[in-house]
């Protein structure tokens, strides 16, 4: 009778694997805006006259306002204070208002190629037409960062004690192929069309996952009816502001938000880039540059659910990031070295990088509600969040910024219609230095987990 009581809709595996598809679907389409001019680089430069700086600081919009405006704190507390439904609905309406500016920035709609204005703190003259461009993105990436997190706590939620690790993994494996469809075919539909073509097509993705998000709502409001006042909505339970000072006092909580800083930031803008370095590089014609790029997400998407099982039923989820951040340095090493220009040696090493793309997510996710408190992971997981932006923000940045100073005049031999390549070399320096840190910190995660017995080691199914 007692175990007739405590049945609840995330007991019901098609109930709770259904609630993660939908959840799964929005951010599948958060990913696609994430990445729809990754392969455009080379487009842009011939079509709209820009140059690296230009790319650079349309890319690494993404976490300005996260950064600098706490945006992903504030959203946090949203969060953890109004509920998961709450913050379904908003981020995804954040995300489709800055997708809606970046395009109309692209169509011409709203600033202009031709007027000037100067950036002091970046020292960067821009065009109107490329700050808007990057104003929308900012927008947007507040709103896919806030999806993110809103997610985050709600798989979490849904499956407590169950197959969680798994369960995670299969969210970023279907968001992860939202990377794959820009990368390997927006190049295409970019010079079939037009750039702002291309960005409007995802916009109607975004609209499909708010009302993916919609239907969601309804399975979590019967969740919650079914969940007892003692387990979710006591007033202990609920997020107090006082909660981010035993948050940010955990030295593990600083351990994952530095390795996954560290981590992410030799993978997401390799997005941005890759694709421009297999055109100079490796000899890859435009329209397809960004298509073995695209293979990491692809890669991920089998492979994730994969290793978070493998998390699930024997453990070791420190060693797990210890080894993806070891095969990242090999993967950047080989991306570095001058010699090696083989398209083989590159679609080779992608491959090595989807695998490491896959071990480290699989197992650090799940981790973060061994050392957190459930009450206070959606203020965890924001202010991890708010930390990965400061790469997501600076490396694109400091990429396009260094490709330009180490590659004088290349950008405008490029618009003028001259076949003539960057020289990626000095610029990839930034990504092996990063990928060493994200291996230094997996091993002191290790050594933190031993003394204080976190379990991130352990299974995570519980009988």
């Amino acid at each position: 009778m007692t175990n007739a009581i405590k049945q609840t809709l995330r007991d019901s595996k098609k109930a709770r694997w259904t609630a993660l598809v939908i959840l799964s679907f929005t951010m599948f389409a958060g990913y696609m805006f994430t990445e729809v001019i990754s392969p455009l680089k080379p487009i842009m430069e011939r079509t709209l006259a820009m140059n690296s700086s230009d790319y650079g600081f349309i890319t690494s919009a993404y976490g300005i306002f996260n950064v600098f405006l706490f945006m992903l704190i504030i959203v946090g507390m949203f969060l953890d204070r109004f509920g998961v439904r709450f913050s379904t609905i908003a981020s995804a309406l954040i995300m489709i208002a800055g997708g809606i500016i970046k395009f109309a920035a692209f169509k011409g709609l709203i600033g202009s190629p031709d007027h000037i204005i100067h950036v002091p703190l970046l020292n960067l003259d821009l065009t109107t037409q490329v700050f808007w461009a990057g104003f929308g993105f900012a927008l947007f990436g507040v709103g896919v960062e806030y999806a993110g997190i809103t997610v985050s706590k709600a798989v979490a939620k849904w499956f407590k004690g169950k197959e969680m690790a798994l369960a995670m993994g299969m969210q970023v494996a279907i968001a992860r192929l939202g990377s794959f469809a820009p990368l390997a075919f927006g190049a295409k539909i970019a010079n079939t069309y037009d750039v702002a073509t291309t960005v409007l097509i995802v916009v109607g993705f975004l609209i499909l996952g708010l009302i993916g998000f919609f239907y969601y709502n309804i399975l979590d409001k019967k969740l919650d009816t079914q969940i007892s006042e003692e387990e979710d909505n006591s007033d202990e339970d609920k997020f107090k502001i006082s909660d981010l000072g035993i948050i940010i006092s955990n030295r593990g909580f600083w351990l994952i938000a530095l390795l996954c800083v560290s981590f992410y930031s030799t993978v997401f803008p390799f997005y941005k880039y890759g694709p421009d370095l297999m055109v100079n590089k490796f000899g890859v014609s435009e329209n397809w540059a960004g298509l073995l790029p695209s293979l990491v997400p692809f890669g991920t998407m089998l492979l994730t659910p994969i290793f978070g099982s493998l998390y699930d039923k024997k453990g070791k989820g420190a060693s797990i990031m210890m080894l993806g951040a070891v095969l990242l340095i090999i993967v950047h090493v080989i991306f570095y070295l001058p010699f090696i220009t083989s398209v083989v040696a590159a679609f080779f090493n992608v491959l090595l990088l989807g695998i490491a793309f896959s071990l480290v997510p699989s197992a650090m996710w799940p981790s973060v509600p061994k050392i957190i408190p459930e009450k206070q992971l959606g203020s965890a997981f924001a202010l991890i969040f708010w930390v990965q932006n400061f790469g997501l923000w600076g490396i694109p940045l400091a990429v396009g910024i260094v490709l330009d100073k180490t590659n004088p005049g290349v950008a405008e031999a490029k618009a003028a219609g001259e076949a003539i390549t960057y020289n990626y070399q000095t610029t990839w320096t930034i990504f092996v230095a990063l990928t060493i840190v994200a291996l230094l910190i997996s091993f002191w995660l290790k050594a933190e987990d031993k003394r204080k017995g976190y379990g991130l080691e352990l299974p995570n199914i519980r009988n």
